[in-house]
Protein backbone atom coordinates (compact mmCIF):
# COMPACT_ATOMS: atom_id res chain seq x y z
CA UNK A 1 0.00 0.00 0.00
CA UNK A 2 0.79 3.35 -0.77
CA UNK A 3 2.32 5.83 2.19
CA UNK A 4 -0.03 8.60 1.32
CA UNK A 5 -2.88 5.84 0.79
CA UNK A 6 -2.51 4.72 4.35
CA UNK A 7 -2.11 8.23 5.73
CA UNK A 8 -5.11 9.12 4.36
CA UNK A 9 -6.93 6.05 5.63
CA UNK A 10 -5.32 6.65 9.14
CA UNK A 11 -7.02 10.44 8.82
CA UNK A 12 -10.51 8.84 7.97
CA UNK A 13 -10.31 6.52 10.36
CA UNK A 14 -9.71 9.57 12.99
CA UNK A 15 -12.24 11.41 11.48
CA UNK A 16 -14.83 8.42 11.52
CA UNK A 17 -13.95 7.19 15.76
CA UNK A 18 -16.13 7.40 17.92
CA UNK A 19 -14.15 9.93 20.21
CA UNK A 20 -14.59 12.36 17.09
CA UNK A 21 -18.58 11.70 16.45
CA UNK A 22 -18.93 12.73 20.06
CA UNK A 23 -16.79 15.69 19.47
CA UNK A 24 -18.62 16.92 17.10
CA UNK A 25 -21.85 16.38 18.48
CA UNK A 26 -20.70 18.00 21.67
CA UNK A 27 -19.91 20.81 19.64
CA UNK A 28 -22.68 21.55 17.50
CA UNK A 29 -24.81 21.22 20.97
CA UNK A 30 -22.71 23.84 23.29
CA UNK A 31 -22.77 25.97 20.29
CA UNK A 32 -26.47 25.93 19.82
CA UNK A 33 -27.13 27.15 23.54
CA UNK A 34 -26.50 30.47 23.90
CA UNK A 35 -25.36 30.47 27.27
CA UNK A 36 -22.87 27.51 27.13
CA UNK A 37 -21.40 29.37 23.51
CA UNK A 38 -20.86 32.81 25.36
CA UNK A 39 -18.94 31.03 27.92
CA UNK A 40 -16.78 28.96 25.69
CA UNK A 41 -16.21 31.56 23.44
CA UNK A 42 -15.05 33.81 26.96
CA UNK A 43 -12.90 30.72 28.13
CA UNK A 44 -11.27 30.63 24.75
CA UNK A 45 -10.93 34.33 24.16
CA UNK A 46 -8.80 34.35 27.78
CA UNK A 47 -7.16 30.82 26.86
CA UNK A 48 -5.77 32.67 23.50
CA UNK A 49 -4.76 35.31 25.45
CA UNK A 50 -2.72 33.50 27.21
CA UNK A 51 -1.34 31.06 24.90
CA UNK A 52 -0.74 34.28 22.90
CA UNK A 53 1.94 35.91 25.88
CA UNK A 54 3.38 32.34 26.35
CA UNK A 55 4.22 32.48 22.74
CA UNK A 56 5.95 35.85 22.78
CA UNK A 57 8.47 34.29 25.61
CA UNK A 58 5.99 35.75 28.70
CA UNK A 59 5.32 33.22 31.41
CA UNK A 60 1.62 34.08 32.66
CA UNK A 61 1.09 35.01 36.39
CA UNK A 62 0.11 32.52 38.75
CA UNK A 63 -2.72 34.62 39.31
CA UNK A 64 -3.69 34.51 35.77
CA UNK A 65 -3.31 30.88 35.92
CA UNK A 66 -5.31 30.65 38.89
CA UNK A 67 -7.79 32.47 37.41
CA UNK A 68 -8.44 30.08 34.19
CA UNK A 69 -8.34 27.28 36.56
CA UNK A 70 -11.58 28.60 38.45
CA UNK A 71 -13.31 29.40 35.04
CA UNK A 72 -12.62 25.98 33.95
CA UNK A 73 -14.08 24.80 37.19
CA UNK A 74 -17.07 26.81 36.70
CA UNK A 75 -17.75 26.74 32.72
CA UNK A 76 -17.16 22.50 33.14
CA UNK A 77 -20.17 22.81 35.57
CA UNK A 78 -22.98 23.57 32.95
CA UNK A 79 -23.81 19.72 31.14
CA UNK A 80 -22.84 21.19 27.38
CA UNK A 81 -19.52 22.48 28.26
CA UNK A 82 -18.86 19.74 30.26
CA UNK A 83 -19.69 17.20 28.04
CA UNK A 84 -17.17 19.27 25.54
CA UNK A 85 -14.91 19.56 27.26
CA UNK A 86 -14.77 15.86 28.02
CA UNK A 87 -15.13 14.83 24.60
CA UNK A 88 -12.35 17.18 23.56
CA UNK A 89 -10.10 15.48 25.87
CA UNK A 90 -11.18 12.14 24.81
CA UNK A 91 -10.45 13.00 21.47
CA UNK A 92 -6.79 14.53 22.30
CA UNK A 93 -5.94 11.72 23.30
CA UNK A 94 -6.63 9.47 20.60
CA UNK A 95 -4.82 11.94 18.80
CA UNK A 96 -1.46 12.25 21.11
CA UNK A 97 -1.69 8.04 20.90
CA UNK A 98 -1.22 8.39 17.29
CA UNK A 99 1.44 10.79 16.90
CA UNK A 100 2.98 8.93 19.43
CA UNK A 101 2.87 5.84 17.57
CA UNK A 102 4.17 7.77 14.30
CA UNK A 103 7.31 9.25 16.24
CA UNK A 104 8.40 6.35 17.63
CA UNK A 105 8.72 4.87 14.00
CA UNK A 106 10.53 8.07 12.79
CA UNK A 107 12.97 7.89 16.37
CA UNK A 108 13.67 4.47 14.99
CA UNK A 109 14.78 5.55 11.75
CA UNK A 110 16.97 7.62 12.60
CA UNK A 111 18.54 6.09 15.55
Amino acid sequence: MNIYDSAYELARALKESEEARLLKEAKLAAEADPEAKRMLDNFRERQGFLQQKMMAGEEPSAQEMEQMNKLYEIIVQHPLVGRLMEAERRFAIVFEDVNRIVSDVLKSIVD
